[in-house]
C-alpha cells in the first residue's frame, strides 16, 4: 500500500514546508514557485563553438525537445484555480466589538479572524464628525449678541447643531418651539453662520483675512417661495405655459428664417448690382481701347453671383469647350432650369465654341442663374406676405366679434385701422426688409430689373 510519502510525491508536495497556515498566494501562485526553483537548479552552459541560434533548437531550460508545433502553455486570461494543499487553514473566531463612534458603550459580536483579535473596528474611520465652534460668556457679550436671539436659544441651537451634525432640517425639528420663539429653517442657518463668521473674524491672527462664509436668508426665501410657487400649480397652467414655450420657439425659428432669407435677397440684390457695374466698366474699357497692360492692372472686382466658371491657367493642350462645362457646385435642379429657359429662348444648348461665343454663352447662363434665385427669393416673400395677410384678416375678424359685442362701433374704429392702412403698413415693412426705397442702390435695383426684363423681351418672337 501507498503511503502518505507517496501522496505527497505524485501531488509534488513536500512535508516540510507545508507545517504552517495556508494563504491566499500559496492557494493561486504555487506553480510560481515550482517555476523559480526550477530555474534556479537547471542552468547549463551553450558549449563553446556553437552558435546561439543552433544552441537554442537543441536546447531548453527543462530539457525538452525542439517545439514540432507551436503550442501555448501559459494561462493568459483563464480564470485562476486555487490549489489546496496540506496547509492548516487560517481560524476564524466570534468575537464582540464596539464602534467607536458610539457613546452608549453598545457591544455588538462578529466573525473575525484570530490573528485580527484586539484590534479596532476597521468601519470607524468613515465617522466624520462636524467641529462646531465654541465661545466662551465674554465672547458672546462682546461681540455675538442680538437683540432677536437670546443666549439661552443660541446655547440651544449650538448644541443641536452639534448633535446633529448640522443637519438643520432635525435641528429645525428638535428645536423646543414651545420655549423659544418658533424660527423657520433659514433664521436657523442665518444665526449659526453670522456667530461662525464673527467668531473667525475676531480669532483670526492680526493681519490676516479668513475666509468667510456669508448666508443670504433672503435670497433663500424667495427660493423656496418660487418653488412652492411652482409646485402648486394647476394642471391647467401647466399646460398654458408648454403652449406659450411652444410658441415662443415657433417666432423664433421664424424670426431666425426670415433673417437667413433676408441676408439672402440682400446677396442676390448686390449680385445684380455688381454684375451691372462689372458690365459697365468691361463696356467703358472697350470703348477706351485702353492697352492690355492697364487692364490687368485695373482694381479688383467684388465676386458677382451666379456661376464661377473655372479658369484654365495651366500648362499644356485644352478645349475651347471646356470652358463652357458647367462646375460641380451647380446642383441638378438650377442645370435643369437653365436648359428650360435656354430652350425658351431659342438658343442651342451647345453652340460653336469660339472665343466671343463662349464668353457670351457663359454670361447668358450666370445671368439666367441670378434671375432664377432671385424669382424664387420672389415667390418665397410673396408666399410669406399673403400667409400673413390671411392670418392678420383672420385675427380682424376675431378682435371685430369681441370688440362688438362689448363696444360701441365709433370706439372699434378708432381702436382698429383700415385695411387700406395695414395694405401701406405691410407694404412698408416689406420695402424695410429688402432696403430703403430712397437709398442710393436703388437706381441700381431699377437697372438690374431692366436688364433681366431685356431677357424676358428675348423670349417673344
Amino acid at each position: 500500500m501507498g503511503t502518505g510519502a507517496d501522496v505527497r510525491d505524485i501531488l509534488e508536495l513536500t512535508g516540510g514546508e507545508n507545517d504552517g497556515p495556508i494563504s491566499k498566494k500559496d492557494l493561486i501562485n504555487s506553480d510560481k514557485k515550482k517555476r523559480k526553483k526550477s530555474s534556479e537548479t537547471l542552468t547549463f552552459k551553450r558549449p563553446e563553438g556553437m552558435h546561439r541560434e543552433v544552441y537554442a533548437l537543441l536546447y531548453s531550460d527543462k530539457k525538452d525537445a525542439p517545439p514540432l508545433l507551436p503550442s501555448d502553455t501559459t494561462q493568459g486570461y483563464r480564470t485562476v484555480k486555487a490549489k489546496l494543499g496540506c496547509k492548516k487553514v487560517r481560524p476564524w473566531k466570534w468575537m464582540p466589538f464596539s464602534n467607536p463612534a458610539r457613546r452608549d458603550g453598545a457591544i455588538f459580536h462578529h466573525w473575525r479572524r484570530a490573528a485580527e483579535e484586539g484590534k479596532d473596528y476597521p468601519f470607524a474611520r468613515f465617522n466624520k464628525t462636524v467641529q462646531v465652534p465654541v465661545y466662551s460668556e465674554q465672547e458672546y457679550q462682546l461681540h455675538l449678541h442680538d437683540d432677536g436671539w437670546t443666549k439661552a436659544e443660541t446655547d440651544h441651537l449650538f448644541d443641536l447643531c452639534k448633535r446633529f451634525d448640522l443637519r438643520f432640517i432635525v435641528v429645525h425639528d428638535r428645536f423646543d418651539h414651545q420655549q423659544y420663539r418658533k424660527r423657520s429653517v433659514e433664521d436657523l442657518k442665518e444665526r449659526y453662520y453670522s456667530i461662525c463668521g464673527k467668531l473667525t473674524k475676531v480669532r483670526a491672527a492680526s493681519g490676516t483675512e479668513p475666509k468667510i462664509y456669508i448666508f443670504d436668508a433672503g435670497h433663500e426665501r424667495r427660493r423656496k417661495e418660487q418653488l412652492e410657487k411652482l409646485f402648486n400649480r394647476t394642471p391647467e397652467q401647466v399646460a398654458e405655459e408648454e403652449y406659450l414655450i411652444q410658441e415662443l420657439r415657433k417666432i423664433e425659428s421664424r424670426k431666425k428664417e426670415r433673417e437667413k432669407n433676408t441676408q439672402d435677397l440682400q446677396k442676390l440684390i448686390k449680385a445684380a448690382d455688381t454684375t451691372t457695374e462689372l458690365r459697365r466698366a468691361e463696356k467703358r474699357v472697350s470703348k477706351k481701347k485702353l492697352p492690355q497692360k492697364r487692364e490687368t492692372e485695373k482694381p479688383a472686382v467684388p465676386e458677382t453671383a451666379g456661376i464661377k466658371f473655372p479658369d484654365f491657367k495651366s500648362a499644356g493642350v485644352t478645349l475651347r469647350s471646356q470652358r463652357m462645362k458647367l462646375p460641380s457646385s451647380v446642383g441638378q435642379k438650377k442645370i435643369k432650369a437653365i436648359e428650360q429657359m435656354l430652350v425658351d429662348l431659342g438658343v442651342d444648348l451647345n453652340p460653336l465654341p469660339t472665343e466671343e461665343i463662349v464668353q457670351m454663352f457663359n454670361e447668358l447662363r450666370s445671368d439666367l442663374v441670378l434671375l432664377y434665385e432671385l424669382k424664387q427669393a420672389h415667390s418665397n416673400c410673396e408666399y410669406e406676405q399673403q400667409m400673413l395677410r390671411h392670418r392678420y384678416e383672420a385675427l380682424l375678424k376675431v378682435n371685430s366679434t369681441n370688440n362688438a359685442t362689448s363696444s360701441t362701433p365709433s370706439t372699434e374704429a378708432q381702436a382698429w385701422p383700415s385695411a387700406d392702412e395695414i395694405k401701406v403698413e405691410a407694404k412698408e415693412q416689406i420695402i424695410d426688409v429688402v432696403g430703403a426705397p430712397l437709398t442710393p442702390n436703388s437706381r441700381k435695383r431699377r437697372e438690374s430689373a431692366s436688364s433681366s426684363s431685356s431677357v424676358k423681351k428675348m423670349k417673344k418672337p
